[in-house]
C-alpha cells in the first residue's frame, strides 16, 4: 500500500493507517487468486467488463491484490479490468460466501477503492472528505429538523442531550447512523418496539458520530480513523457491550474495516455489532405476543443481501404478524442497500422499474423495503402505482398498535421544492433553519429518484396513503 500521506506528528492515527495496511496486505497474502470471487459477483456485468476479461476471473482478483498493494492501475497488464470491478462493487457479499480460505474479497475491493483514491493530492482528499461530509451534514440536519420537533429529535440522539437521572449504562446502544434521519419514522418505529420489549437504550448517531465512512472513501484514512475512533468511543457505554446498528453501510464499515483495526491497535474490540433486524429476529419469540392487531396485506419484500441473514430476518418477522401474506416477486437480490448501487445509474434504474412492474402484476398490496435508502428512493413511486411503499416496521408496529407519519414520502411526493417549503414553514422557522440551505436539502431528496416517475405530484395538502 502507498506510505500514508499525512503527517506522522499524530502517532494515535498513523497506527491506526499501519493496521489497516497490515490487515489489507495479510488478506491479499491468503488470498490463492481462484477468481472464485469474480465468478458469483452478480454486477460485473454491468460493471462494464468485458466477456475477454471474465474468461480469466483469477486475472481479474490478482489485479486487485495489485492495487491493494500499490495503488497502481496498470492497464496494458490487466488491473483495468480490476478498476472496473472494484469501481463497480455494491456490496452484495456474494464474493464473501464463494471463498474457501476466509477471504473477505469485499474487503479487498473496498481497500483498493481507498488505494485509487489515494492517489489524488492529500489536500485533495482531505477536501474531498470535507465535502463529502458537509453534504450528508446538511441534508441530515435540515431534512431532519423539517419533520420533527424538538423533542423528537432529542428522542433520536439529536441536540441537547436531556439528563437521565441515573448513572446506569442501558443495555444497548442504539446507532443509527446518519442518512435514516432522514426518514425519521423508521428509527422512531425501532425505538417504540425497543420501548414495548422492555430493552434499555441510548441512541446515537448523526453527524456528531460519524462512522468515517465518508472520509475513508475520499482515501483520507487518517481522518476518517481519528473519527471513528471518537465515535467508537462514545459507542462503548452498554451494560452488554453491543451496540445496535440500523445503518447497513455503519454495520460494514465498523465490522469489516473500523473494528477489525482497532482490535489490532488497542488489542481488543471495544463492543459488538448487531444489525437491529437480526436483534428483532433473536427476540421474536418476546415479540410475538405483541404482535395482536391483524395486518391482513399480501406484500412483497424489497431485498438488498448485503448483511448476510437481514433478509431471511425480516421474513420470518413479518411472518409473525398476522393477516400478512409474502409474495416472491423473483427479482434479484443484489447490493448493501438501494444507495450501494448508485455507481450503477442504469443497473439500478432497470432494478427498479422491473420491480414495480412485476410488484403490479401480481398485485400486492405494497412494497416493502428493509431500509432507509430504499424507502427514500421507493417511496414517491406510491403516487404512480397500485400498491404503497412502506419499510417493514411500518407493518410491525401497526400490529402492536404503534403508529409513526410517514412525513418524507408525502413531502417527496410533492415533487416542488416550493410547496414542500411552504408546508413545512413552521418547522424551518422553529428550528432557525436557512431557507436557501434548506431548499438545497429538499432539491438534492428531490433528485434521488433512479426511477423517474410518471404521474401527477401529490398536491399540498393531500395525504399519502
Amino acid at each position: 500500500m502507498q506510505p500514508p500521506s499525512q503527517s506522522a506528528a499524530d502517532p494515535a492515527v498513523q497506527t491506526f493507517e499501519a493496521a489497516l495496511e497490515a490487515r489489507a496486505l495479510a488478506m491479499a497474502d491468503a488470498c490463492t487468486r481462484c477468481g472464485k470471487c469474480v465468478e458469483v459477483c452478480p454486477v460485473t456485468g454491468p460493471g462494464g467488463l468485458t466477456p475477454e476479461e471474465l474468461q480469466n476471473p483469477a486475472a481479474v482478483i490478482d489485479g486487485i491484490i495489485d492495487i491493494v498493494r500499490t495503488g497502481q492501475v496498470r492497464t496494458n497488464d490487466g488491473n483495468e479490468a480490476a478498476r472496473k470491478w472494484a469501481n463497480a462493487c455494491i456490496l452484495s457479499g456474494e464474493c464473501i460466501k464463494a471463498c474457501d480460505y476466509g477471504v473477505n474479497p469485499r474487503f479487498l475491493l473496498h481497500m483498493a477503492r481507498v488505494q485509487m483514491a489515494r492517489r489524488s493530492d492529500a489536500a485533495v482528499q482531505r477536501k474531498n472528505g470535507v465535502d463529502g461530509f458537509r453534504k450528508v451534514a446538511r441534508e441530515v440536519t435540515h431534512l431532519s429538523r423539517i419533520q420533527l420537533d424538538d423533542a423528537l429529535l432529542q428522542r433520536l440522539g439529536q441536540g441537547a442531550k436531556q439528563a437521565s437521572g441515573t448513572e446506569e449504562p442501558p443495555d444497548f446502544i442504539f446507532y443509527t447512523g446518519c442518512n435514516v434521519l432522514k426518514t425519521p419514522h423508521i428509527a422512531l418505529l425501532a425505538l417504540d418496539i425497543m420501548d414495548a420489549l422492555g430493552v434499555t437504550y441510548e441512541v446515537m448517531g448523526g453527524p456528531t458520530h460519524c462512522c468515517g465512512i465518508v472520509q475513508m472513501r475520499a482515501g483520507d484514512v487518517a481522518t476518517s480513523g481519528r473519527v471513528a475512533e471518537g465515535t467508537l468511543d462514545k459507542l462503548s457505554r452498554s451494560k452488554s457491550g453491543q451496540v445496535l446498528s440500523w445503518c447497513p453501510s455503519c454495520q460494514v464499515q465498523f465490522a469489516e474495516t473500523t473494528l477489525p483495526t482497532i482490535e489490532k491497535t488497542r488489542g481488543a474490540r471495544p463492543f459488538e455489532m448487531t444489525p437491529f433486524t437480526l436483534f428483532i429476529r433473536k427476540n421474536l419469540d418476546r415479540l410475538r405476543p405483541l404482535l395482536r392487531e391483524p395486518v391482513p396485506m399480501r406484500i412483497a419484500l424489497h431485498r438488498h443481501p448485503g448483511i448476510h441473514g437481514v433478509v431471511e430476518a425480516a421474513e420470518d418477522i413479518l411472518r409473525a404478524v398476522p393477516g400478512i401474506e409474502i409474495v416472491d416477486l423473483h427479482q434479484p437480490a443484489v447490493g448493501l442497500q438501494a444507495n450501494s448501487i448508485r455507481v450503477l445509474p442504469a443497473y439500478r434504474r432497470q432494478l427498479h422499474e422491473q420491480e414495480l412492474e412485476t410488484a403490479a402484476a401480481v398485485g400486492v398490496d405494497a412494497l416493502v423495503a428493509v431500509y432507509h435508502s430504499d424507502h427514500r428512493e421507493l417511496c414517491a413511486h406510491e403516487r404512480d402505482w397500485p400498491f404503497r411503499i412502506m419499510n417493514m416496521y411500518e407493518i410491525i408496529g401497526a400490529s402492536m398498535g404503534l403508529r409513526r407519519d410517514d412525513r418524507f414520502k408525502r413531502l417527496k411526493m410533492m415533487q416542488d421544492a416550493d410547496a414542500i417549503l411552504a408546508d413545512c414553514r413552521d418547522l424551518v422557522e422553529a428550528h432557525g433553519l436557512d431557507v436557501e440551505t434548506t431548499r438545497t436539502a429538499i432539491e438534492a431528496m428531490l433528485e434521488e429518484q433512479p426511477a423517474p416517475l410518471r404521474g401527477a405530484p401529490l398536491r399540498p395538502g393531500d395525504d399519502a396513503r
